[in-house]
């Protein structure tokens, strides 16, 4: 969040023009053709978080807060799990310019169970589910001795069931997963709290992600760290004009990034060992905001990718022996096409352009531009952001969560970002608005590979809105096949925007599961079509901001001349292993459901590394 070559503290504000005169409190109604529509209210979403401001720009209450989307109780649908924030300093009583707390204080990050019926709508603007706020009864716990940032859910224990590491200023959290308790007549997950069992972070981390970093086929912890900052050394950084602003990452010292590795005793056993400084992982130190797996350079090993705020990004390539390099500056993913470090916030993973290796996109401080690194497939990267049409129309806002997701299901590749100030708008602050950060988020539309239209506009309702959004997590709420959005506002409520023109069109949905039936980041599928064509997908790759989305994968039969011919699923496992599947054709797998394609399973196709 800061630009290229700015002096220590001295970031120049976010004078950029805001989107809309203020913060929407509840969307308009949607027209015919909108691609999205807001089912929040409908679906009984009644989250708001609560940033603590207390007009004393505190560094921390402008970031957060993430969320994740998964099955907490492993009933085939997306739960929803929501980070809040809390109280920074003393809350000055009625004063009307501070957004009040939405109930009593202290508050706790929220559970929310998704409750379906049994078959999918007809009619694209009525939801078929609707939240159920399990929070009280969840084992969650109600306080919190740090301020929530992002969380990262996954099988750490092997037991079949989704825990989740939650991160923040304070300490961190682990909370495993129990499974279902049963004992009340109704079904409800139940977690506990082994914060204690897993190695102690006591820096403010951000993003946190689950893969295995050395293919022993349980999941480690790559947790990602900001700037070494607590309320007590906040400073103050004045804007041009004297008055008060938020500071930006140079102001405080960076700290590096942490690897825990997952050494268990067997299902349910959780205990983590720090091999930050053996991996080398602690030699790099930046301001980090975003965080992907992959495996980069195809080697069959899975690689991290690091979004600093303000610094050059970090391409740690995976040695397999315990190591990792940094070789981002030399890959061409470090600093833009003009050499410049920029202000990373965001990161997804995807194939954008249909060569069957992975694409980088960031999201930049307001005057930056969007980035788009694409893949030779060797681990070498171009920054093809102008090419793209990502560049221009990004220009005027700060990108935080962002996805890759075709959202019309015509076989190219669309993205969101969302979208919100860090700094002062003067606008708004000048009118008067309480909370002067807000910009609208932005929808882009595939038009060839890798290239891209801004949409937003034409997005209708739900992207009319403007509000301090943070992420934007993916996922099929509604078990049609398409993806859903559900976006995090920070000092605002968490919105639901349900697909209604994904479904139309043919898919294929599929779940890479472990033995345990859990749910395998990492895991990549490549869908060969009848014709030849294909197309690939990672488990995880899409995690944006702080967050966790959907870890089952939707795939278009688009452009496919032929729909009748079988397809075959080519799955590369994190250990290396790989496997083949023959689902039968494309067009007579049943529609509104995922096939699940279990590790050993298959036809092994190979099980040693290229």
């Amino acid at each position: 969040m800061i630009a290229c070559g700015e002096p220590k503290g001295s970031e120049p504000a976010e004078d950029g023009p805001a989107q809309a005169p203020g913060p929407t409190a509840s969307t308009p109604a949607a027209g015919t053709d909108d691609p999205f529509i807001d089912v929040t209210e409908q679906t009984g979403l009644d989250f708001v978080h609560f940033n603590g401001m207390t007009g004393r720009f505190y560094y921390s209450e402008m970031m957060g807060p993430g969320a994740a989307l998964f099955d907490a109780d492993n009933d085939g649908d997306l739960d929803l799990f929501l980070i809040q924030g809390s109280a920074l300093d003393d809350i000055p009583p009625e004063d009307s310019s501070i957004p009040p707390a939405p109930g009593s204080l202290p508050l706790s990050d929220r559970l929310y169970l998704n409750v379906s019926s049994d078959s999918v709508s007809d009619d694209p603007d009525k939801p078929s589910f609707r939240w159920l706020d399990v929070t009280a009864d969840s084992g969650i716990p109600g306080e919190r001795d740090g301020y929530g940032m992002g969380v990262a859910a996954a099988d750490f224990d092997g037991d079949g069931w989704t825990d989740l590491f939650v991160t923040q200023t304070g300490a961190n959290r682990m909370l495993r997963n129990l499974g279902v308790d049963r004992s009340g007549g109704e079904a409800r997950p139940k977690f506990e709290d082994v914060t204690d069992e897993v190695t102690g972070n006591t820096r403010w981390a951000v993003p946190a992600v689950a893969f295995d970093a050395d293919g022993d086929r349980d999941l480690d912890l790559f947790v990602c760290n900001y700037v070494a900052h607590s309320i007590a050394i906040d400073k103050n950084c004045p804007d041009e004009l004297g008055r008060a602003n938020y500071c930006g990452p140079m102001a405080y010292p960076s700290l590096p990034d942490a690897l825990l590795i997952n050494v268990p005793g067997g299902p349910g056993d959780l205990r983590f060992e720090d091999q930050s400084n053996r991996s080398g992982i602690d030699r790099e130190a930046g301001a980090c905001l975003g965080a992907a797996a992959a495996d980069f350079n195809g080697d069959g090993r899975l690689d991290l990718y690091v979004a600093n705020d303000g610094s050059p990004n970090v391409l740690w390539i995976n040695q397999g022996d315990g190591r990792f390099e940094n070789q981002a500056l030399l890959a061409g993913a470090g600093v833009n096409a003009q050499g410049h470090a920029e202000a990373s916030m965001g990161v997804a993973v995807a194939d954008v352009d249909g060569d069957l290796d992975e694409d980088i996109l960031l999201t930049h401080l307001t005057r930056e531009t969007h980035t788009l690194y694409v893949n030779d497939g060797s681990g070498a990267f171009f920054d093809r952001s102008a090419e793209s049409g990502l560049a221009g129309p990004s220009l005027d806002r700060t990108g935080f969560g962002t996805a890759f997701f075709d959202y019309d299901h015509d076989g190219l590749m669309d993205a969101v970002v969302a979208a919100g100030a860090v700094k002062i708008l003067k606008e708004l602050a000048l009118a008067g608005d309480p909370h002067p950060l807000h910009q609208r988020n932005q929808l882009y539309r595939g038009v060839g590979p890798g290239r891209f239209e801004d949409v937003t506009d034409q997005a209708g309702a739900a992207f009319a809105v403007s509000e301090v959004t943070r992420s934007a997590v993916i996922g099929d709420l509604d078990n049609d096949g398409d993806l859903d959005l559900v976006l995090t506002n920070n000092a605002g409520p968490a919105r639901v925007l349900l697909n209604r023109v994904g479904q139309d069109r043919p898919w294929i949905g599929l779940r890479l599961v472990s033995e345990a039936g859990s749910d395998v980041p990492g895991a990549s599928a490549t869908v060969q079509f009848g014709d030849g064509r294909q197309v690939t997908a990672r488990v995880g790759a899409n995690a944006g901001y702080a967050s966790t989305g959907d870890p089952r994968l939707s795939f278009p039969v688009g452009s496919s001349r032929d729909a009748s011919g079988d397809i075959t699923v080519t799955v590369r496992w994190p250990d290396g292993s790989i496997e083949s599947w023959s689902p039968g054709p494309a067009n007579k797998l049943s529609p509104g459901t995922y096939s699940t394609l279990t590790r050993g399973s298959g036809t092994a196709v190979s099980s040693k590394r290229p």
